[in-house]
């Protein structure tokens, strides 16, 4: 006679195990037709399962967040019948669940096309409205290779055959299509009804650029078909932020074949990086960090000493001199070491804060490169900060402060705070770390703001808080964070006297607030649209001439706006006005100044704002106290 408890505290007693729908069912026939899977026990399972002892049972529907991973999951499978079905000399091969939706990736003998997509999508609206029964059975190793060979699935079979010989794996049948998966997946494909193929792409098997290319189909899918079509208006709107396509428009950078993942830095956008990292500076230097500068390549041994290189060295750009091996930096940290190594420092020079806007290279694969959000060359807003482990959650709770502050400054006020305690394989004693997380956890609370609790997610060498910022459409990018660090200082040597005047390592906090400036620069284009806050804009005013008879003036009126230390260009080009209004409207300058007669005989000037606003005709003085007070 199982009995179940239920979240809201209740119990109910059964006389025979029954299913996890029988359940639902008998909590209410609403719930049983929402109803997708359900944690057992803390376990995911499918709504089929049976449970046959006393259990704990939440019910997972599609308000849950376990819930919508279901159905995108689901939503994989489905689209592998459809292609299976259309095309049934394609291969299946790795279909996940990832951010907002899912993919698959499929071998096939010619490239998918538009057309295709569209007759998939199709496919799969007609598998769901059949409203076919996904049921699980399980198969032993051997036996699933054997079936999945005889219907030609070779990858499928090579994915089973990496898994021990002893384990019985799991697979799912719905209809005639039969799919490896540990699941759950939804009771019927009639639960799935709000989905969308968005894109084409190609992928290596396994991920690895040695092995064939594969073609990969992705696809987004919602509870509802209102949760679908506010995400797709989403990606609409997500399409024109794109910082790819507004580099161009706005000729701030380029990337090019010759130097893939490497940025091409234009005037206006090399003046927006110098804005972004002089801000930075600035920053840094009114809170007592020390700026420094290490080489670019190290030796190999560092790499090995610091451990970066057993972890990371597939991932650096290595060369090689007279017989010894070099890496291109990926990373600060062991640089920094070797500065606070110089000299013996005592208890009463900590803590000691290192900021460095290094140069640092990482070989990510092409596959993955992502205009500004992802390439190969970058430069990291970094710092290190040794102290004692007694200064932890003073340092940390100063570094929260700024980090807030610069958020608020470039227009981001919703920040995601998560703490990331010590994993089961780590370094330094339990009362270390006991120290370092209470020290974290003090310095989170002091913000007031919610934050959520990772458990067993900190790096090896120390607790960690991440801190992602939410842009003007609701997406979050992972950009801060303070990490706790008991063990590099230690492998590298770095020593201070403590106030018994015995020698100890230093705790390293390793933060970043923008991370990479490349990533964070694309990253507010898109916050912005384009259309930066005044301080930050790469060109701050354009003063254009309506006729040649009024160039003298303008370039007066641009030295006179320059001197007050804004960025002003000039257009005295002999076309119309119109033309040059509509022009700098598109490349978003802030003010245009105009020039005609009028303005040059009464020595004003005729104002608009980038949206179209008509300020008038002002006074020079005039205009360039209104543009400070917005620029403040």
């Amino acid at each position: 006679m199982p009995v179940i408890s239920l979240p809201d505290g209740s119990r109910r007693s059964y006389e025979d195990p029954l299913s996890v729908m029988d359940i639902a069912a008998d909590i209410g026939p609403g719930l049983a037709r929402a109803t997708l899977a359900a944690e057992v026990d803390g376990r995911l399972v499918d709504a089929s399962h049976r449970v046959e002892d006393d259990a704990t049972v939440r019910i997972i529907t599609a308000r849950d967040e376990e819930g919508l991973e279901v159905l995108r999951h689901s939503c994989a499978h489905l689209m592998a019948q459809a292609v299976k079905e259309l095309f049934p000399e394609a291969q299946v091969t790795i279909g996940p669940v990832i951010e907002d939706g899912f993919y698959y990736d499929f071998a096939f003998d010619r490239s998918f096309t538009p057309e295709d997509l569209a007759a998939i999508e199709e496919k799969m609206k007609g598998l769901a409205g059949r409203d076919l029964d996904v049921s699980r059975f399980v198969m032993g190793r051997d036996e699933a290779v054997a079936f999945f060979r005889s219907q030609g699935e070779e990858y499928k079979a090579q994915i089973i055959e990496s898994i021990p010989a002893d384990e019985e794996l799991s697979l799912y049948r719905q209809g005639e299509f039969i799919d490896l998966c540990r699941g759950p997946h939804v009771p019927s494909t009639g639960k799935l009804s709000a989905f969308k193929l968005t894109r084409l792409a190609g992928a290596y098997w396994r991920g690895d650029s040695r092995n064939e290319m594969l073609q990969r189909i992705y696809g987004t899918a919602w509870p509802d078909r209102k949760a679908l079509k506010q995400h797709l208006q989403r990606l609409e709107e997500a399409e024109k932020r794109d910082h790819r396509k507004l580099g161009r428009k706005q000729d701030l950078f380029h990337f090019q074949e010759e130097a893939p993942g490497l940025v091409f830095w234009h005037p206006k956008g090399w003046t927006l990086y110098n804005v972004v990292r002089d801000y930075i500076r600035a920053k840094l230097a009114g809170k007592g960090y020390q700026e420094i500068n290490t080489p670019l390549v190290l030796d190999r041994s560092l790499w090995e000493k610091s451990g970066h290189w057993d972890k990371f060295h597939e991932d650096m750009f290595t060369t090689s001199s007279e017989n010894r091996d070099y890496a291109i930096k990926p990373m600060n940290c062991p640089g920094h070491i070797q500065v606070f190594n110089q000299g013996l420092k005592s208890y009463r020079d900590l803590p000691l804060r290192f900021a460095e806007f290094g140069s640092c290279h990482r070989n990510e694969a092409s596959g993955t490169l992502h205009g500004l959000m992802r390439v190969r060359g970058f430069t990291q807003d970094d710092a290190h900060i040794f102290c004692t482990e007694d200064q932890i959650q003073s340092e940390v709770s100063g570094f929260i402060d700024l980090l807030f502050e610069v958020y608020g400054d470039f227009g981001f006020h919703e920040v995601i705070m998560k703490l990331s305690t010590r994993p089961e394989n780590r370094v330094g004693d339990d009362a270390a770390w006991d120290k370092a997380e209470q020290a974290l956890e003090q310095a989170i609370n002091a913000t007031g703001v919610d934050w959520e609790l990772q458990p067993g997610e900190g790096a090896f060498y120390g607790p960690k808080i991440d801190f992602s910022l939410k842009d003007s459409i609701g997406r979050v990018w992972q950009c801060g964070t303070i990490q706790a660090d008991f063990s590099m200082p230690g492998r590298l040597g770095a020593q201070y006297v403590d106030d018994n005047s015995e020698k100890k390592a230093p705790v390293m906090l390793h933060r970043a607030i923008l991370g990479s400036l490349e990533r964070f620069i694309g990253i507010i284009i898109e916050h912005h649209a384009g259309s930066f806050p005044l301080w930050l804009a790469p060109v701050q005013v354009v003063v254009s001439s309506i006729t040649q008879r009024q160039s003298e003036y303008a370039l007066s009126v641009a030295q006179t706006v320059k001197d007050h230390g804004f960025r002003v260009n000039t257009d005295l080009r002999n076309e119309t006005i119109n033309l040059k209004i509509r022009q700098h409207a598109l490349q978003r300058v802030p003010y245009q100044l105009i020039i005609g007669a009028r303005e040059q005989e009464n020595e004003t000037v005729a104002v608009r704002t980038r949206d179209g606003k008509d300020l008038g005709v002002l006074t020079l003085s005039a205009f360039v106290e209104h543009a400070r007070k917005q620029a403040d």
